[in-house]
């Protein structure tokens, strides 16, 4: 399979901009995203990691 592919990929002219490109899109929103996390309001960060421990609805166990 990979030679099909490598054969392919060798006839395409500036082929080896791609890996690169990918990598700094990769790189960008997980810089983005870490910066997007720092700042956010300290109250909404403590409601979410708060709502696995919410329990408004009762758990209805299925028992067979």
């Amino acid at each position: 399979m990979f030679k099909f592919i490598k054969q392919y990929a060798e006839k395409i002219d500036h082929i080896e901009i791609y890996p690169l490109i990918s990598l700094v899109i990769f790189f960008v929103f997980f810089i983005v995203l870490t910066v997007y996390v720092v700042k956010m309001d300290k109250k909404s960060v403590k409601a979410l990691a708060n709502i696995p421990l919410e329990n408004e609805e009762p758990n209805s166990i299925v028992q067979l």
